[in-house]
């Protein structure tokens, strides 16, 4: 865990990417899955932040953030998801993305702000891959307490 979040954090910084500790965050999400569901939570995570970046910048640039666009914006990213069949978790990350995106500046850089959470989540999720890849978590025994 901790070796997949200090990697990404130190690619995000290579990359000079603008908020580095988005690229841990989402390693740690991705590590601190089931070993055996690495490979689909980093799937979900991947594709929940682009459909939320996505619809987050379409908000934020089109209508503006406020109160209201940000509540409407959260219902839609919930309908949009059960829509496309997507996975509560995709349905969570995607909803966290549009929410940064909408509500972290100003709208005429909601694309600029999109597209670097997704290559910051995107580092760290590449990052955990790796790691998970390497080396692999080890089973532990389980110890029965009566």
């Amino acid at each position: 865990m901790m070796m997949a979040s200090a990697l990404a954090l130190v690619a995000a910084k290579v990359l000079g990417l603008p908020e580095v500790y988005w690229a841990p965050v989402a390693a740690l999400i991705v590590v601190q899955s089931e070993s055996t569901a690495l490979l689909a939570t980093s799937w979900l995570l991947l594709a929940g932040t682009a459909l939320g970046v996505c619809v987050g910048a379409l908000l934020a640039t089109y209508i503006g953030p406020g109160v209201i666009i940000f509540a409407l914006g959260v219902l839609g990213m919930g309908l949009l998801s059960a829509t496309l069949r997507l996975d509560r978790r995709a349905n969570h990350f995607a909803t966290v993305a549009l929410v940064i995106v909408l509500l972290a500046g100003s709208a005429n850089q909601a694309w600029y702000r999109a597209l670097h959470r997704f290559v910051e989540f995107s580092t760290g999720i590449v990052m955990a891959l790796l790691v998970g890849a390497l080396w692999p978590e080890q089973k532990t025994s389980q110890v029965n307490i009566r």
